[in-house]
């Protein structure tokens, strides 16, 4: 019970942000007006995204001074599911654009960016699937998720930056910080992100005993 205690509190978190995230009030801003709820749920996609491949990186890291397969199989299933997140990051980004800028795909720089950097992990997962050398394929697609992490970061913090763009936080517009936010947010938006990086590193810890399992069964 003990150790499963911040599984309890990520079940928690999402479903109070999900209750909250259609019941509570929310500000009646300029163009946004209801769609401001989708940030209790689009922001935080984009978060658990980044927080998962930051674990893949930092387990390919790990991998590539051990040679631990274990920790070649958090690097993996870690990806698998920052891209799943990232998929819902998308989705729910066009549903938003779609209400917000009149369309769900304008080519801002900002979705074009994200798009990309999905992209650079459905490759890594292919690279991944074309070699079929157990320890070549564990350190080939390490030294290119060392290198796909840092890729991300530019697409989608540096890059929007640099140009025009519809998307908060990017191009001139103001972001969601503690100065743009209304309060009325706060008590869902923070639950709401650290629930869904909780359920995002839960789901995580499923598929990587799940890997292990397949892989302890085709031994045998």
């Amino acid at each position: 019970m003990k150790k499963n205690w911040w599984k309890i509190l990520a079940s928690v978190l999402v479903l109070f942000s999900i209750v909250g995230g259609f019941l509570f009030h929310v500000p009646a801003k300029p163009i946004l007006n209801e769609s401001i709820r989708n940030i209790y749920f689009h922001v935080p996609m984009w978060f658990s995204m980044i927080i998962t491949l930051l674990m893949s990186v930092i387990y390919s890291i790990k991998y590539l001074n051990t040679n631990n397969e274990n920790y070649d199989l958090i690097a993996v299933e870690s990806a698998n599911v920052g891209i799943v997140f990232g998929i819902l990051g998308l989705i729910t980004g066009a549903v938003w654009a779609k209400y917000t800028w009149g369309e769900a795909w304008s080519n801002d720089p900002k979705q074009n960016s994200a798009a990309i950097a999905l992209l650079v992990y459905l490759a890594y997962l292919v690279l991944r699937n074309s070699i079929e050398e157990e320890q070549k394929r564990a350190k080939i697609s390490s030294v290119y998720n060392v290198f796909a992490f840092p890729i991300m970061v530019i697409l989608l913090f540096v890059l929007p930056r640099m140009t025009d763009s519809l998307h908060p936080g990017n191009g001139g517009n103001p972001g969601f910080n503690t100065k743009d936010m209304a309060p009325e947010l706060r008590p869902i938006f923070y639950p709401a992100c650290l629930g869904w990086i909780l359920i995002s590193i839960w789901i995580t810890t499923i598929r990587y005993r799940i890997r292990k399992i397949e892989n302890k069964q085709q031994s045998i």
